[in-house]
Order: structure tokens, then C-alpha cells, then sequence
């Protein structure tokens, strides 16, 4: 990621276009630019601002859905201006292939965010992390006293550096060994395709 901030500017900046990248259908106001990308509004505003002069954002219209606070009321649609990623960027591949590859994240930093989560005993990575949509999962997390909201907040914070939501199971090891005896479909779904063990302490 320091290479990235030293070519883009800040981390923030990158995050910002990674979440645009990954997500190009989608329409963003600039509270939820900040709050996925976990960027302060002074720095989003800014960065948005600059990447729609520099041609990758462009703004749009979009629509959201306002529940009603009475019981029983009907939801309403409430209309916004936000930013959308702009498909006719002239360096878009180019931008894509390099931002969108997560080589730039290493193994250490999701072991290190992880691993204060709990006594973690194997961590597999999948789906996104070695560019396989039609994974089940993108991490697999297995340990003892697992705490589900840090580990919560920890997936919050890996999805603000690489810019999409990430699909995760999280089991003990009493219950991973089980699932796997049994043969749990999504157990072996993850484990007979291709995946990468970035932690492995049980011997699997």
C-alpha cells in the first residue's frame, strides 16, 4: 500500500478509487464514500472532488430508500446526488489492473489484523484475495475465544484498504473439525477449490 500512497497521493485517495473500482454500477454519496473507505469527510470531499476533475467519477443522480420511524408507515424513496465511476475513463484497465490486484496486500498485514481477534489456528484465503469470483467465501477463519466483534470490526477494516465487502465464516475448532468430518458443503466447498492457507496451525 505505500507504494500506492507515494503513485496516488494518500491511502485514503486509494481506497476511495478501489471502492469505485470494485463496485462500478453503484451511486455513492460522499457520508458513504467516508464511512466504507473509513476516510475523515474533510479528506473524502476533497479526494472525490479531485477524481471527478481528473475524469474517473462522474456525478449521478441516484435513489435510497428512507424507512418510515412510524410502525406500520410506508418507506419512502429519496433522491440524491452522488458519484459513480465513469466506464469511459480513458486509463481505466489500466487502473483497475493495478489497483484492483490485491498482491499490494500482503499476507503479513491480514495475519496481524486478524490474529488479535482470538487464539486463530488457520486462516485460508479465497474469492477475491486470488481473483476467484465463484468462491463460497473470501476468508476462512478458524480458532479458540473468538471475538466476533472485533473480528467484525477487523473485516470492516480489511474491507475499507481493498474497497468490496468481503464474505467470511468464522468457526472454533471443535466445530471446523466436526463440519469437517461430516463433510460440510461449505467447508469443502472452500477447501477442495482453489484457496490459499496464509495460517495453518492445525495440520490441514
Amino acid at each position: 500500500m505505500k507504494i500506492l500512497e507515494k503513485m496516488f497521493g494518500s491511502a485514503g485517495k486509494v481506497k476511495i478509487m478501489r471502492l469505485f473500482l470494485f463496485n462500478p454500477k453503484r451511486i455513492y454519496e460522499q457520508e458513504e464514500v467516508g464511512i466504507r473507505a473509513k476516510v475523515n469527510p474533510q479528506s473524502t470531499k476533497k479526494d472525490l472532488i479531485l477524481l471527478e476533475k481528473m475524469g474517473l467519477l462522474k456525478k449521478k443522480v441516484g435513489f435510497k430508500i428512507i424507512p418510515s420511524k412510524k410502525k406500520g408507515g410506508k418507506s419512502k424513496q429519496k433522491k440524491f446526488m452522488g458519484w459513480i465511476l465513469n466506464e469511459s475513463f480513458a486509463y481505466l484497465i489500466p487502473l483497475q489492473n493495478l489497483l484492483i490486484n490485491l498482491s499490494t496486500i500482503k499476507d503479513e498485514y491480514i495475519i496481524e489484523q486478524i490474529q488479535s481477534s482470538g487464539k486463530i489456528k488457520l486462516i485460508v484465503l479465497a474469492g477475491i484475495f486470488i481473483q476467484d469470483p465463484g468462491s463460497r467465501v473470501d476468508i476462512l477463519v478458524v480458532g479458540d475465544n473468538i471475538k466476533k466483534k472485533k473480528l467484525d470490526a477487523t473485516m470492516k477494516s480489511l474491507e475499507a484498504e481493498i474497497g468490496k465487502e468481503l464474505r467470511y465464516g468464522a468457526f472454533n475448532t471443535t466445530d471446523f473439525r466436526y463440519r469437517m468430518d461430516m463433510y460440510d458443503k461449505l467447508i469443502r466447498d472452500i477447501l477442495d477449490y482453489p484457496h490459499k492457507k496464509i495460517v495453518n496451525r492445525m495440520g490441514i
